[in-house]
C-alpha cells in the first residue's frame, strides 16, 4: 500500500518542506559523490546510539546531520514521497518558522527513542523517517478523515483507492510496532531499520502536535 496524494489543500505555499525535501536530495548528491563513499559519510555523520547517550556535543550535531542522510535511492524515495504528502499540511496549520522546529524536534525525538531502544548499538543511523513520522502523527491527530490516495497491490494488479487517512497512517503505525517487537528479538546491537525511531518520532507529533498550533488572534 503505497500512497501518492492527499485530498487536503494547503492555504500557504510549503517553503520548509520543499526546503527539506532539497536539502535531502543535495545532501543525498554528496553522499553519492564523497570521494571516501558513502560508508565514509554515514558513519563520520550518522547518530551512533551508544554516543548519544554520552551527550558529548559532536555525538549530538550528528544527529541533526543524520536526519538529512539516507542509504539508498529508494530510502530518500520514500522518505521524501511521504514528507511531500503529508508535510505541507502541517507546515500550513503551524506556519513555516514553528514548522521547522517541530520537524527537527520529532527526529530528535526519534533519533533518543532509538538510541535507548538499542544503547550499546555503534550500528549509525541516518534517514529522514524519524523526524517524518512525527509529521503522521500531527496529520493523524489534525486531519483523520482527509483522503488520501492510495496504490495497493493484488499481485500484478494495481488499484488506485481513497482511504481516510487514519487507515493509512494506522496502517502503517501498526506495521512499525509489530516490527520494533520482532526486531528486538532479531538484533541486539539496533543494526537494521530504526523501528523504534518511527515509533518515538510518530508518537512525539501525535501527542504534542496540540501544543504548537499557534493561537488564532480574536477578530
Amino acid at each position: 500500500m503505497i500512497p501518492y496524494k492527499d485530498d487536503n489543500p494547503a492555504e500557504t505555499f510549503p517553503f520548509v518542506t520543499i526546503g527539506i525535501v532539497v536539502l535531502n536530495v543535495l545532501a543525498f548528491i554528496a553522499e553519492y559523490l564523497n570521494p571516501g563513499g558513502m560508508k565514509y559519510v554515514v558513519y563520520k555523520y550518522g547518530a551512533i546510539p551508544s554516543e548519544m547517550l554520552s551527550f558529548r556535543i559532536g555525538a549530538i550535531l550528528n544527529v541533526f546531520y543524520s536526519m538529512f542522510l539516507h542509504g539508498g535511492f529508494f530510502h530518500i524515495a520514500g522518505n521524501m514521497l511521504y514528507l511531500w504528502i503529508f508535510g505541507n499540511n502541517i507546515e500550513d496549520r503551524l506556519g513555516h518558522l514553528r514548522f521547522a522546529v517541530f520537524y527537527l524536534l520529532c527526529g530528535v525525538v526519534a533519533a533518543f527513542g532509538h538510541a535507548l531502544s538499542a544503547p550499546s548499538a555503534s550500528i549509525p543511523m541516518i534517514g529522514a523517517s524519524g523526524a517524518i513520522s512525527g509529521i503522521l502523527g500531527a496529520y493523524l491527530l489534525l486531519y483523520p478523515h482527509a483522503k488520501v490516495h492510495t496504490l495497493i497491490f493484488f499481485g500484478f494488479f494495481v488499484q488506485i483507492v481513497r482511504l481516510p487517512a487514519v487507515f493509512v497512517i494506522g496502517f502503517w503505525a501498526v506495521i512499525q510496532l509489530v516490527n520494533a517487537i520482532i526486531s528486538k528479538g532479531m538484533l541486539n546491537q539496533g543494526g537494521g531499520v530504526a523501528w523504534f525511531a518511527h515509533i518515538g518520532g510518530f508518537l512525539f507529533g501525535l501527542i504534542m502536535i496540540r501544543f504548537w498550533i499557534p493561537k488564532r488572534r480574536p477578530s
